[in-house]
């Protein structure tokens, strides 16, 4: 078995099923039930989401309760810490409840002032994690995920030695800022018609055809 298998092999066997499911669907056998919606996940069995009258069927299973933030799917830490190591993964406090994402969530620009980000999808973080959500633990921690940092890494010291890990990092931040700022629509450049009209000068001014004319009684 190579290194990196067996590394994977740490993982528990319901982890990356866990992040693939779709959760807070129907439930197929209880949808005419008021509780049907699947936000349970059995972790012995992993065959998928299950609403909460399908727990009489998992009876002494460990089943863990997934729950919603801003349509992106979270789990409370007391629970799921029962389970997994879930340390370098940022946590977040949700009505009264210290919980984490199940995967990355997508932004656009870190926020101004940001020093630290999630070290896979390099969203901003507000204390010193390393990771956003479990799927990006999953991913960081991976041997596979650390070579092809490297290389990238590697790739931009190639290009200019002076630069250090870090700075080749917030220069490709910078790069990003720029080419979205590039993006925002600025003031046009004066056309060659505009541009002439800017330069003309006022001609000679011409007299009204009577104004030279006396009027006698």
């Amino acid at each position: 078995m190579g290194a990196e298998e067996e590394k994977n092999t740490m993982l528990p066997p319901w982890l990356k099923p866990l992040l693939r499911e779709k959760f807070f669907v129907q439930c197929k056998l209880h949808a005419d039930s008021h509780k049907s919606e699947c936000n349970m996940y059995c972790l012995d069995c992993t065959n998928g989401p299950l609403c909460s009258l399908c727990l009489s069927f998992h009876k002494d299973h460990h089943a863990i309760q997934i729950r919603r933030s801003s349509y992106h799917d979270v789990i409370r830490v007391s629970e799921i810490q029962k389970f997994l190591d879930i340390t370098g993964v940022q946590t977040y406090v949700i009505n009264s409840a210290k919980v984490v994402f199940l995967n990355e969530r997508p932004q656009p620009r870190p926020g101004k002032g940001i020093v630290n980000t999630c070290e896979v999808c390099y969203r901003s973080l507000v204390d010193s994690f390393r990771f956003c959500s479990l799927g990006c633990k999953i991913s960081g921690v991976s041997k596979s995920f650390d070579k092809k940092r490297k290389d990238w890494t590697n790739n931009l010291s190639d290009s200019d030695g002076s630069y250090s890990s870090s700075t080749s990092i917030g220069r490709l931040k910078k790069n990003d800022d720029m080419i979205h700022n590039s993006f925002t629509p600025s003031t046009p450049p004066l056309s060659a018609v505009n541009r002439r009209i800017a330069k003309r000068r006022k001609g000679i001014p011409h007299r009204a055809p009577f104004g030279g004319l006396i009027i006698e009684y």
